[in-house]
C-alpha cells in the first residue's frame, strides 16, 4: 500500500492558475477547485483518519477550511502540500474528539433534560478539560503517534508508513509519546485509569 503524501495531489490535476483564481474570489473557480479537491481529501481522510474518525465528516470540515482559508495560500503551485496540511490538522482535531470519547466516560453523549445530572456533567467536563490540557502538552509528533497506535490500534509498521518515518523512529517515538502523556496526565491530576494507557496497538507479525 503506497504512502499517502501531499505529492498525491497531482492526481487531482489542479492547475495553479485555477488555484489563483479561486484564491482571488472567483466563485466558479472555487467551485471547480473544491470539486476536484474533495475526492482526494476524502481519500486522505479514509487512509489517515482511522476507524474512529468519520472520513466524510472530516473531509467536509477540511473542505470548509479550504474555502475559508484559501486566501492565506501565497504559492498556488504548492496547493497540494497546503491542502495536505489542512487535512492533516482537521484529522488531528477529529482524533482528539475520538480520544476524548474513549477516555472520558460520558463525553459526547446526548442527554434529555429530565435525565440531566449536573454533578456528573461537571465531572465529565472537568476530566475532559484535563485530558485536553494533557494532550496539548504533547508535541504534535508525539500526539499523532500516540493516537495512531494506542487509540486506533495500528501496528508499528502502519504507524511508520502513515507518518512516513523509519520503523525504528516510529517505535522510539511511541515510547517517548507514551511517557510524555503519562507525565502530562499526572501533571494535570488525571485519574489513574487515564494515566495508564491501554497499550492498544498491535505488534507486527
Amino acid at each position: 500500500m503506497p504512502t499517502v503524501t501531499a505529492s498525491s495531489m497531482t492526481a487531482a490535476n489542479v492547475d495553479p492558475a485555477l488555484v489563483e483564481a479561486a484564491r482571488r474570489g472567483d466563485t466558479a473557480a472555487r467551485e471547480v477547485l473544491l470539486d476536484r479537491a474533495l475526492p482526494l481529501i476524502l481519500q486522505w481522510c479514509a487512509r489517515l483518519g482511522g476507524p474512529r474518525v468519520d472520513a466524510e465528516d472530516a473531509a467536509h470540515d477540511a473542505g470548509v477550511v479550504l474555502l475559508t482559508r484559501l486566501t492565506e495560500l501565497r504559492e498556488p503551485d504548492r496547493f497540494g502540500a497546503w491542502l495536505f496540511g489542512v487535512t492533516r490538522r482537521v484529522l488531528a482535531q477529529h482524533r482528539r474528539t475520538a480520544w476524548l470519547k474513549r477516555w472520558v466516560p460520558g463525553f459526547g453523549t446526548e442527554r434529555v433534560d429530565g435525565d440531566a445530572d449536573p454533578l456528573r456533567d461537571a465531572e465529565i467536563s472537568e476530566t475532559t478539560r484535563r485530558v485536553q490540557a494533557a494532550l496539548e502538552d504533547l508535541s504534535e509528533p508525539h500526539r499523532e503517534a500516540l493516537v495512531l497506535f494506542d487509540l486506533e490500534e495500528r501496528t508499528e509498521s502502519e504507524v511508520a508508513e502513515l507518518l512516513d518515518i523509519p520503523l525504528g523512529t516510529a517505535r522510539s517515538r511511541l515510547r517517548a509519546a507514551r511517557e510524555a502523556f503519562r507525565r502530562a496526565a499526572r501533571k494535570h491530576h488525571l485519574h489513574a485509569e487515564v494515566v495508564a494507557l491501554p497499550m492498544g496497538g498491535r505488534g507486527d507479525a
